[in-house]
């Protein structure tokens, strides 16, 4: 049985595919922008990338389509009605597209976005391969709410009758190659499986159980918030991003050329080391943002759309960084701290700490008084959190801010202590505070106090 090649993402809870269409050749499904990925396998496998199919227009990165094709000159295949604005082969539902020894059908799968479309793949044996974006997933489907509130109705609608109608023809050993998946902000429900069989979904896919009424008014409400950078992206990946070889790596700079480089208008220094070397020493007014998975999804959240970033990287490979800040749209870099917060302190500039404390010296901190801010997700908070703890997911910080109780300490802390150190340096470029750092979060206060 033919096979795809799953790239995931486990940040973005995203996949990727790279199939084989006939000796020598291969098509890629829904790209993002770290294409040499993509580039490095196919020429480990022996293959050519002769065509890139985007489903729909993604909200949750920018799409590496546009640039896969500028360096490999693979023909570029998006849904009509995305209207995009660089060279592209525009498909109808409907359409079979001849790609080698493959048959790729294009199937209308509205409901994530209105363009939404998703590939069938058919050769001569075999199964055929559903390659379905966000019309179905692992477990669930991908939301409906982020093109606009006044669609959401309509897509949700939409998204019912794709669930139930546009693969109904298709075998149950069809195998499935969703983009989103579980821990994607794309989608909702999900579970750890990223691929998945039409006929694992039929049988065990909770939303196909649902009448559409039910559906429509219940399906909604799971979603998880929206980031903020989604705004933005549908917008980016219409338009055409710029092509790497058009943007400029950030340039080391000393500390005082830091310094001043940092003074500048648009200016914007993010940290990017783990919580515990930021909490004992970094640059005042730097925004934290530890480099791990989901480092593209906070960065996009938390970081102005026109920021003109400055990195604090230490150790960490600077290459992929730049490749997650790309991957959510920022491609403005005014350059990168050479030799680290150490060489900073050795040329004699201030520092700040953030104090962290663990569970057991967090007991006296709120018996006198300091009060514990849960900067974690909604569902997070009211699964479990600790007592009198105020709610202020990270993403909503800077913006309610002002609502935080004042004249004592906050205790910051989210589920292991790296979106509360983002926490933390939002709250000191705000002039908020005394913030100390809940180490380890609450995953280590459930386990120092638990029954």
């Amino acid at each position: 049985m033919m096979e795809a090649e799953l790239f995931h993402d486990p940040g973005l809870g995203n996949g990727s595919y790279l199939l084989r269409t006939e000796p020598g050749n291969a098509l890629l499904v829904d790209p993002d922008r770290r294409v040499d990925r993509y580039l490095r396998k196919a020429e480990e496998l022996g293959l050519e990338i002769t065509a890139v199919l985007d489903t729909h227009l993604h909200a949750d990165f920018v799409s590496g389509s546009l640039e896969v094709a500028s360096r490999t000159g693979a023909a570029s295949f998006v849904p009509e009605e995305a209207d995009v604005g660089f060279p592209h082969r525009g498909v109808k539902p409907g359409e079979r597209l001849e790609l080698g020894d493959a048959e790729v059908e294009v199937v209308a799968t509205p409901g994530h976005a209105p363009e939404h479309v998703s590939y069938v793949a058919r050769f001569v044996e075999g199964p055929p391969l559903l390659f379905s974006g966000g019309a179905i997933i692992a477990g669930g489907a991908a939301r409906s709410d982020l093109v606009s509130s006044d669609m959401t109705e309509r897509l949700t609608r939409e998204e019912f009758h794709t669930l139930h109608e546009s693969f109904a023809e298709l075998p149950d050993e069809t195998p499935l190659y969703p983009t989103h998946g579980g821990g994607s902000f794309c989608s909702a429900g999900g579970g750890k499986r990223h691929v998945s069989s039409l006929g694992e979904e039929r049988s065990t896919n909770p939303l196909l159980s649902l009448l559409e009424d039910e559906f429509v008014s219940w399906w909604p409400t799971t979603f998880p918030r929206i980031p903020a950078y989604f705004a933005r992206m549908r917008a980016v990946n219409r338009a055409g991003p710029a092509l790497r070889a058009t943007i400029v790596d950030p340039k080391p700079l000393a500390p005082k050329e830091f310094a001043e480089a940092a003074r500048e208008d648009g200016a914007f220094v993010v940290d990017c080391r783990h919580p515990d070397a930021y909490a004992l020493a970094h640059l005042e007014g730097s925004l934290a943002v530890p480099f791990r998975d989901s480092f593209p999804t906070w960065l996009g959240w938390l970081a102005p759309e026109d920021a003109h970033l400055l990195l604090v990287v230490d150790d960490l490979p600077l290459d992929r960084i730049v490749d997650a800040c790309l991957l959510v749209g920022y491609e403005r870099f005014d350059g990168v701290l050479k030799g680290g917060v150490a060489a900073w302190i050795e040329a004699g500039l201030e520092v700040r700490s953030l104090p962290t404390i663990g569970p057991q010296d967090a007991v006296p901190w709120l018996e006198m008084g300091a009060q514990p801010l849960d900067v974690r997700e909604p569902d997070e908070y009211e699964l479990e959190h600790i007592a009198n703890a105020t709610p202020v997911p990270l993403g909503s910080l800077a913006g309610s801010a002002g609502e935080l109780p004042t004249g004592r300490p906050l205790v910051a802390y989210c589920a292991s202590g790296f979106r509360s150190v983002s926490a933390a340096s939002i709250l000191e470029g705000l002039g908020i505070g005394p913030v100390v750092n809940l180490r380890g979060g609450y995953g280590a206060w459930r386990t120092a106090y638990r029954d």
